[in-house]
């Protein structure tokens, strides 16, 4: 009967010796061909869709929260006037003019 241990499942493909590679920490691009322009391009979108400049943006001063809360309202305000424009081709002056 064998004994139970943690070495009865082990895999004979997979070496012990064998150390996974190490993937660098934080955003990478690889630069092809010496085309540093493409790379540095592709760089800048990843920083993009990461928010990592809005981030540093945001934390070089406080923000009171009515602050936040005010500029929240005006940038929802802004989407929700840009998507009846959108729908409607123009946006009624009446609904323009609602709040000042």
């Amino acid at each position: 009967m064998p004994r139970n241990n943690k070495f009865n499942n082990f895999n004979s493909n997979k070496r012990w010796d064998s150390k996974p590679k190490e993937q660098p920490k934080g955003l990478t691009v690889e630069v092809r061909n010496n085309d540093v322009t493409k790379a540095l391009r592709i760089f800048k979108k990843k920083v993009q869709e990461a928010g990592i400049i809005q981030e540093v943006r945001e934390r070089t001063e406080y923000i009171k929260p009515s602050e936040k809360r005010a500029k929240a309202k005006a940038a929802g305000r802004k989407r929700w006037l840009k998507k009846m424009e959108k729908l409607e081709g123009a946006v009624a002056p009446s609904v323009k003019r609602r709040r000042k």
